[in-house]
């Protein structure tokens, strides 16, 4: 995942790429068989232990999604953690520094 995470006034604005293929289920390969659904379902952004962000995703979700938001009550060198965990089982965090 790419992270960036800034502060202005008072507000901090995530931006985050997720790299994920968000297989939907309904697409067929070359040979016609059906590929299975492989998407994020749940993401989670925290500031240090505070959730921020909680998300349901399915799997109308474009691949490598991109996701951008704001908010406020954090600061400068704060920690932003960004977790998401995928049909299959699979997870991923990964935590970047306000700036």
């Amino acid at each position: 995942m790419r992270i960036r995470a800034a502060e202005k006034d008072g507000v901090i604005e995530v931006k985050v790429l997720m790299s994920h293929i968000m297989e939907t289920g309904q697409r067929k390969d070359a040979e016609g068989k059906v590929v299975p659904a492989h998407f994020i379902q749940d993401v989670v952004v925290k500031n240090g232990d505070k959730v921020v962000l909680a998300a349901q995703w399915g799997p109308a979700v474009s691949r490598d999604p991109f996701l951008s938001f704001k908010f406020k009550g954090g600061a400068k060198g704060d920690k932003v953690s960004v977790t998401w965990k995928d049909s299959e089982g699979a997870t991923r965090t990964d935590t970047t520094t306000v700036t």
